[in-house]
């Protein structure tokens, strides 16, 4: 994998002075604003995606809250157990960053001296948005697009090549989507014993709506109601 980023010819370097190349032309102070949205603040937006898809979930409050929490759930698991299969991967491909191999580019943040191959960047937030997906299609799409951003600043800010960014991709993806099974099996029954719970139910549905929805979504559960006042009296 190292011997790509050798060849000036290689349509993975091609792309990455490309769009690198754009740093070099914008304003300083779009520089230092992509530096911070690259490193930081895509996933910050990410993590409020997340609490965000979960308000909307519990506020709902329908027979499909317990499972729909624990897909959300999995999806920042699913971005940590990315990273951590990213450890050997990148150990074994040892592939170095693109500025220590190639002049005139533009980098914007220092500091960067682990491997390149793959971006863990990417693979937080594709594990994330796909995780997302898993629980809520709208929101999903959102988690996604954030992450194709975050893959294209990656690149802007000279820190990985394009290939990294999509070795990334295609982690994120695969953790997220093929242990989902097996996470939402051990994880649903844990938010359905949460959402049972008298002190911790509000965590799966609001309170206005879990308690007195419940009992209507129980088969053959009696619902109480008031007497109405007799106007012949």
């Amino acid at each position: 994998m190292a011997g790509l980023a050798e060849s000036g010819s290689n349509p993975d370097v091609d792309l990455l002075y490309d769009i690198n190349g754009l740093a070099k032309d914008a304003p300083h102070w779009f520089d230092r604003g992509m530096e911070f949205v690259g490193e930081y603040g895509l996933l910050l937006a990410m993590v409020l995606l997340v609490l965000w898809c979960w308000w909307t979930v519990r506020r709902r409050g329908d027979e499909n809250a317990a499972p729909a929490v624990a897909a959300l759930v999995w999806a920042p698991l699913a971005a940590g157990v990315a990273v951590l299969v990213n450890v050997p991967i990148r150990g074994f491909v040892e592939r170095p960053r693109p500025f220590v191999d190639h002049q005139g580019l533009d980098v914007l943040v220092s500091g960067k001296t682990d491997f390149s191959f793959v971006s863990d960047h990417a693979t937080l937030t594709m594990a994330i948005g796909v995780g997302l997906f898993v629980a809520n299609r709208k929101f999903g799409l959102v988690g996604i697009g954030l992450a194709l951003l975050e893959g294209f600043c990656r690149v802007y800010m000279g820190v990985h090549y394009p290939t990294d960014v999509i070795g990334g991709f295609a982690l994120g993806t695969a953790v997220a989507l093929l242990l989902s099974p097996l996470a939402m099996a051990l994880l649903t029954p844990v938010t359905k014993a949460v959402e049972r719970s008298r002190r911790a139910g509000w965590l799966i549905q609001a309170r206005s709506v879990g308690r007195a929805g419940q009992e209507a979504l129980i088969p053959g559960a009696r619902v109480e109601r008031p007497e109405e006042p007799d106007l012949a009296a």
